[in-house]
């Protein structure tokens, strides 16, 4: 029987695989993964990004091999890498999972498509996300979101026939055999569905209880928030599982004696943000330009797109901005591959709106440095926070107000800025206000151990308000925020039946995670 092919690509396991469970019911399969140049230097991927991945590919090896199987490891062009494949193993289907990335992948998943019809092969795509092809209109996403989360899991197959005797493959290709740089990074989370699966354990099983009051703040976020992102970004678990996973924990907690009302409703909050994760997902979808281009067009032009402030810049990407906030998370980052959204949203805001950056370069940074980098969730989240929707609103963080918030004591900020260690409280939020003889006590020299601000925030919150409101005045006047809501804007109101304006709902994409 001829075999099939099923392309692994941000959907590294076997559980709820509807392309290997289709595959191997017909037959003998090839299970293939390709590490592509052109995805690995483009300028949104790390060192980071590829260890997760040969972490994962690792597991995903070793599952397939429990199956009978076994994953075939290629290095090239997806065209290139496919066509010999079958010149080796001929085969006339390939099964794989839609994906909603980046433009390289983009291009490329529209050349192996082109390449494929050309050779009469049929390719067979399957959803894995809560995200509509050729969407027509917002109104009805909702409900066939939910619709697709309760759908039915696929049964892992119990045996996967190999069709790759006599094939060889590939070795995992470690960062350095791409030249990729250290980017910093000293510990994360590791990869794989076994990893994935015990992480979403111990959130359901213990870890959710504090969700509601733990997520915002870096102190607590580490283990209040579910930190299931990366493995929903490289597909090591699947949507309809952790939906799945949650509701029946939910029922379980309901049905014991003495479980409070809050512990339910963290579940619930959770899986609200699940559907807002394929609602962010669902812009790239539809827009694939916001990658590049401003999604509201009456914003183009407001900062400059031309010229980046490479001072101001740097001074962002390394934590020596002088704002102990922006500087803890920005290293915390580097040196994780993860922060809480809501420090997140921070860091973008003063990025865009403080230092007035046009939102490009900050989100390649960003994406580089996000473990759990989600092209469709990163690019409209970038442009929420860099007010250049035109339908959210507008929401400059104070980098001070957050250490008072959330970190009052400075205990995130003193691991993350040891220069800070002795730092007075009162002073932790704006070391510069310290008078000399603190700063010598606190041996924390501004200027000499620490920077002073790079900018006034007071001056440039104001000076970024007026901007915007001017630029969201025009938008309106020329219709382009009507445009924009139509295409991309929540229908909470009248698909979930809640009574929820728009604005509301927009102002519940604070907490995505």
């Amino acid at each position: 029987m001829t075999p099939e092919l099923v392309w692994f690509k941000r959907d590294l396991r076997v559980a709820d695989h509807s392309p290997l469970v289709a595959a191997a019911k017909r037959g003998p399969v090839l299970c293939l993964y390709i590490y592509e140049p052109d995805l690995i230097h483009a300028p949104d991927f790390s060192r980071r990004h590829l260890i997760f991945v040969n972490e994962s590919l690792a597991a995903l090896d070793r599952s397939l091999r429990k199956l009978g199987s076994r994953l075939l490891l290629r290095e090239g062009d997806a065209v290139d890498v496919i066509s010999k494949l079958r010149e080796q193993k001929s085969f006339d289907r390939i099964r794989i999972h839609q994906e909603t990335t980046n433009g390289v992948s983009f291009e490329r998943d529209k050349q192996v498509l082109e390449w494929a019809r050309s050779q009469d092969i049929e390719i067979v795509e399957y959803r894995q996300q809560g995200v509509m092809r050729r969407l027509k209109t917002r109104d009805v996403w909702a409900k066939q979101w939910q619709s697709f989360v309760v759908s039915p899991l696929v049964a892992t197959p119990r045996f996967v026939e190999d069709a790759s005797t006599g094939l060889d493959s590939e070795m995992i290709l470690p960062p350095e055999h791409f030249g990729l740089p250290d980017d910093g990074l000293l510990e994360h989370q590791p990869g794989g569905e076994i990893e994935g699966s015990q992480v979403l354990g111990s959130f359901l099983g213990k870890r959710a209880g504090g969700y509601i009051g733990g997520l915002s703040s870096p102190v607590t976020a580490w283990e209040a928030c579910s930190r299931l992102s990366p493995y929903l970004a490289y597909g090591n678990l699947s949507l309809r599982t952790v939906y799945q996973r949650t509701a029946m924990r939910k029922k379980e907690r309901q049905r014991q004696r003495g479980v409070s009302d809050f512990q339910a409703k963290a579940l619930t909050m959770f899986t609200e943000r699940l559907a807002w994760h394929c609602h962010f997902m669902q812009k790239l979808e539809d827009e694939p330009r916001i990658e590049f281009e401003n999604m509201n067009r009456a914003f183009d032009g407001l900062r400059d797109e031309s010229e980046v402030n490479q001072e101001l810049l740097s001074a962002w990407t390394s934590g020596r901005t002088g704002y102990p906030m922006i500087d803890a998370c920005m290293r915390a980052l580097i040196a994780t591959g993860w922060i809480n959204f809501r420090m997140r949203a921070m860091l973008i805001s003063f990025a865009t709106q403080h230092l007035w950056l046009h939102w490009r370069e900050p989100a390649l940074h960003l994406a580089r440095m996000f473990l759990d980098y989600e092209p469709g969730i990163h690019y409209s989240q970038i442009q929420m926070q860099a007010g250049t929707t035109g339908i959210a609103a507008k929401r400059i963080y104070s980098p001070i107000k957050q250490v008072l918030d959330h970190d009052p004591e400075g205990v995130f900020l003193r691991r993350w800025l040891p220069e800070l260690a002795n730092v007075p409280n009162e002073y932790i939020a704006e070391p510069h206000k310290m008078p000399t003889e603190v700063q010598k006590a606190a041996g924390c020299m501004i200027g000499q151990d620490y920077p002073p601000p790079i900018v006034d925030h007071l001056t440039a919150y104001r000076e970024a308000r007026q901007r915007l409101q001017a630029a969201s005045y025009a938008a309106k006047v020329q219709g382009e925020s009507a445009r924009v809501f139509k295409k991309h804007g929540s229908r909470r109101k009248q698909s979930m039946g809640r009574g929820r304006t728009s604005g509301a709902a927009n102002r519940r994409q604070r907490s995505l995670f």
